[in-house]
């Protein structure tokens, strides 16, 4: 009988760190491309900007439940080992980029034959990105260790539990979660999850892979 974990299992938050930051590189790139030029027809506008507006809904989840419940256990099981000041603060001017990436995306659908409303898109999707990388690099290296260190595994999967519960759709979630796992995180994830997983993925993958080319103009 295998003993229960010590330390907290950080994958789940570290993967949910590199689809937001992936997702955030690449979008940027292609409406830059589209700024650029690149044909857009109404198709594709849709389904690039329903991605984004459903990417911002994600981000705002993540922090938001960050700031109910992950910050919350670390300063309880942390004391005054933790200060989540910036980060908080992080949090707190996230929101405004938010709301003009949601506007850009808005401007950009109606208007997708126009370059100047992709070069908006492009603008707004860039400064939500370089707020989120610096953010994320600052979480994992200086938060990280604290959790590890301080925070019950059995009290971090308790808080994880209670995270699942009103996020982003799993259709859009779990492919991209195996977009950006190594094969040996993919395996573990799939081990403790059971059949029923890796059916959902097997299903969910077609979908996802045209919604790539069409979003992404990927062949």
């Amino acid at each position: 009988m295998t003993a229960p974990a010590t330390t907290p299992d950080l994958l789940g938050m570290r993967l949910a760190h590199r689809i937001m930051r992936g997702d955030l590189h690449r979008l940027t790139a292609t409406a830059e491309r589209l700024a650029a030029g690149e044909p857009c027809d109404a198709r594709r506008a849709k389904a690039l900007t329903r991605w984004i507006t459903t990417l911002a809904d994600e981000i705002h989840h993540h922090h938001t439940v960050e700031d109910e419940l992950t910050w919350p256990l670390i300063e309880r099981s942390a004391g005054t080992a933790v200060d989540l000041t910036v980060l908080s603060e992080d949090h707190r001017a996230l929101d405004p980029l938010l709301d003009r990436l949601r506007r850009a995306a808005a401007g950009f659908l109606d208007a997708p034959i126009y370059p100047e409303r992709a070069a908006v898109l492009a603008d707004a999707l860039a400064r939500v990105r370089d707020e989120l990388d610096e953010h994320i690099e600052s979480e994992e290296a200086e938060l990280f260790p604290v959790i590890e260190r301080y925070v019950a595994a059995a009290d971090w999967q308790e808080m994880e539990k209670a995270i699942r519960k009103g996020g982003p759709p799993m259709g859009f979630v779990l492919p991209r979660i195996a977009e950006v796992t190594t094969p040996d995180e993919l395996a573990a994830i799939k081990a403790e999850a059971g059949p029923p997983l890796v059916l959902l993925l097997a299903l969910l993958r077609p979908r996802h892979a045209r919604r790539v080319r069409l979003v992404f103009g990927t062949p």
